[in-house]
């Protein structure tokens, strides 16, 4: 029996939903490949204009160096994240920084949720539509999933502390930039060092690769142990696979539960 339009409809949406759509751009479609109509010729030609002495071609062959933005806001950042003595401090810090554009797009800044003493710390990329609606990191779909597995092995949000490396969503949930990146990573860096957790769980390779300097994929590094200094001692790290992506690989999900219950031991042992 054919499945009902109103179903593919909603299924329609919910898959656009997951990807990052959220907004309509025009009531029609474009054909974006359509070739553009050649510019009428004119209709007579043009006097020659006046050659432009060698100081004008120069000019317009170097102009003036642009500021180093990207340089200025990674130090900006690495300064104010420095100041930050406490988690609330930090919080306030990131409120009032202008130095990532994201802020600009963003509906708000979505910094941690759980306990700021749990001994396990999870870190994500980046907030994705869910997180940035409601302010918190790793809700909807794949925060009821992290819910779930924590569960399994007797964890929830009152024992971890969750955040992500870059605070703001990207407009249309798309990958944050390496520029981006690096601007928010000594926040990032400053709010692991202040809850000195004796365990951090990088969820999806962006936050592993990020976090831990590794250059091999997830599928690769995933449920190894590798060692992370917080700024205040060393402690032991761990890859594993973002919820969302095992929402769309559920095959995955057997690794994913290796790697927690290697997390639990870890805990059970420090």
């Amino acid at each position: 029996m054919a499945p009902s339009s109103d179903k593919t409809g909603r299924d329609l949406l919910d898959f656009y939903l997951e990807a990052g759509v959220d907004a309509l751009v025009g009531e029609a479609p474009a054909d974006r490949f359509a070739t553009a109509e050649p510019p009428a010729p004119p209709a007579r030609s043009p006097q020659p204009a006046a050659q432009p002495s060698n100081l004008e071609i120069k000019g317009r062959a170097s102009p003036p160096a642009a500021p180093p933005a990207l340089d200025g806001a990674a130090m900006a950042a690495r300064e104010a994240a420095r100041n930050a003595k406490t988690l609330d401090e930090l919080r306030t810090i990131l409120d009032k920084f202008d130095g990532c554009g994201l802020k600009a797009s963003a509906t708000q800044l979505v910094f941690a949720d759980g306990n700021p003493r749990a001994r396990v710390m999870f870190v994500g990329e980046a907030p994705g539509r869910d997180e940035d609606i409601e302010g918190l990191p790793f809700v909807g779909r794949s925060g009821k999933l992290l819910d779930r597995m924590l569960a399994a092995i007797g964890l929830d949000r009152t024992s971890v502390y969750i955040a992500n490396v870059v605070p703001w969503r990207p407009p249309g949930n798309r990958t944050p930039t390496p520029q981006e990146t690096q601007i928010c990573l000594p926040f990032i860096l400053r709010q692991i060092e202040l809850v000195d957790p004796d365990v951090v769980v990088c969820m999806g390779n962006p936050s592993a690769q990020t976090l831990l300097g590794i250059k091999e994929g997830i599928t690769k590094t995933r449920g190894r142990w590798f060692s992370f200094n917080t700024g205040k001692r060393e402690i032991r790290a761990m890859p594993t696979f973002h919820p969302a992506f095992l929402l769309r690989s559920p095959l995955q999900k057997r690794f994913a539960w290796r790697d927690f219950l290697a997390i639990k031991k870890a805990l059970g042992e420090t």
